[in-house]
C-alpha cells in the first residue's frame, strides 16, 4: 500500500488525479477500522492532515458559513455550535471524545454510509457540498443529490471533497438518535428537523433507515400546507407529520433492528423533534446567530 502525503490543496488534487484509486483520509475513524478489520486494503492512501485550509471555516459574504472537510467535530461543536445547532448535536452523538476530536464531516461525506450521524442535520439545514478535481475545477453539490447508495456518493474518482456550505439556523434545529445505548454506538435510526420560518417551511433529514439518507419530502410539503406558524401545534398535524416520515424510510431488518422497529422510531422521533422546535420557536427563546 503506497502512503501519499501532499502538503497543499493544489498537490492533492494532482494526487488523487494521479491516483484516482487512492482512498483519502483525515481523521481515519472509519478508513482505519476498515483497514485493521481487513475489510479494505486499498492501492494508496491520500493522508491529506497536511493540507491546513481544510481545517479552516469562515464565512461567506452571503451569509452562509463555509466549513473545510478537515474541521474536526469537537470545533463543530465548541465554534460553530450556537450557529449549526443541528449539526452540533449530531456530532456530540458520534463515539468518543477521542473520536469526535478527529472525526470530520468532510470523512462522514466521503464515506457516505447510511448510519453517518451528520447526514440528517446536513439534509434538514439544505447544507451544499463543495468538491473539486484537478481537470474540472469545482462542483457545488446540493446535500440532497449526494448520496447514491450504500456507501455511493456523487463523488467522481478524482475528485475530493473541499468543505460544506450550509447557512446559519434562522429557527430552532433538532437532532434525536435511536442507539443500543446512550453513546459510542452507530445509529439504529436517527432524524433531523430544521425550522425556517423566514420561508415558512421544515427541513427535515433520515439517518440509517434507507439505503441513503434522505429527507421526508411528503412530510416537509405536509407542514408547508398546514402548519400555522402563529398557532400552537395540532397535534393532528404533529401525528401526520409522524406518519408521513415513517413512510420516507425504506428500513431493512439487520443484527441492530428490525425495519418495523426503525420505522416506529423515525415515527416517534419526527414528532419529538417538531415538538421540541416548535416550542423553541413559539417561546421565543430561539436567537438567531449571524454566520
Amino acid at each position: 500500500m503506497d502512503f501519499l502525503r501532499p502538503t497543499t490543496w493544489a498537490e492533492a488534487l494532482a494526487a488523487k488525479a494521479d491516483r484516482p484509486e487512492a482512498v483519502p483520509i483525515q481523521g481515519g475513524t472509519d478508513v482505519m477500522v476498515e483497514l485493521n478489520f481487513d475489510l479494505h486494503r486499498p492501492a494508496a492512501l491520500l493522508d491529506l492532515n497536511p493540507v491546513a485550509e481544510l481545517a479552516e471555516w469562515t464565512s461567506g459574504g452571503d451569509g452562509r458559513l463555509r466549513v473545510g472537510a478537515g474541521v474536526p467535530y469537537v470545533r463543530l461543536i465548541t465554534e460553530l455550535g450556537n450557529r449549526l445547532p443541528g449539526l452540533a448535536q449530531a456530532a456530540r452523538t458520534v463515539g468518543s471524545p477521542q473520536i469526535r476530536n478527529r472525526g470530520t464531516v468532510g470523512g462522514n461525506l466521503g464515506a457516505a454510509s447510511p448510519a453517518g450521524d451528520s447526514h440528517p442535520p446536513l439534509l434538514a439545514g439544505d447544507a451544499v457540498i463543495e468538491v473539486e478535481s484537478a481537470a474540472r475545477g469545482v462542483r457545488m453539490i446540493p446535500a440532497a443529490e449526494f448520496y447514491l447508495g450504500v456507501k455511493r456518493s456523487a463523488l467522481e474518482p478524482d475528485e475530493l471533497i473541499r468543505a460544506f456550505w450550509m447557512s446559519p439556523a434562522g429557527g430552532p434545529q433538532y437532532f434525536s438518535k435511536v442507539g443500543t445505548r446512550n453513546a459510542m454506538v452507530i445509529a439504529v435510526c436517527s432524524f433531523a428537523i430544521a425550522l425556517h420560518p423566514d420561508e415558512r417551511r421544515v427541513g427535515t433529514g433520515i439517518g440509517s433507515a434507507a439505503p441513503t439518507p434522505r429527507r421526508a419530502l411528503a412530510a416537509e410539503e405536509f407542514l408547508a400546507a398546514e402548519l400555522d406558524w402563529e398557532a400552537r401545534l395540532d397535534p393532528a398535524v404533529l401525528a401526520r407529520f409522524g406518519e408521513l416520515a415513517a413512510q420516507a424510510a425504506s428500513p431493512i431488518d439487520d443484527v441492530r433492528g428490525t425495519a418495523d422497529y426503525r420505522r416506529h422510531a423515525i415515527g416517534v422521533m419526527a414528532r419529538r423533534t417538531l415538538t421540541w422546535a416548535w416550542n423553541e420557536f413559539r417561546s421565543g427563546h430561539f436567537e438567531r446567530r449571524a454566520g
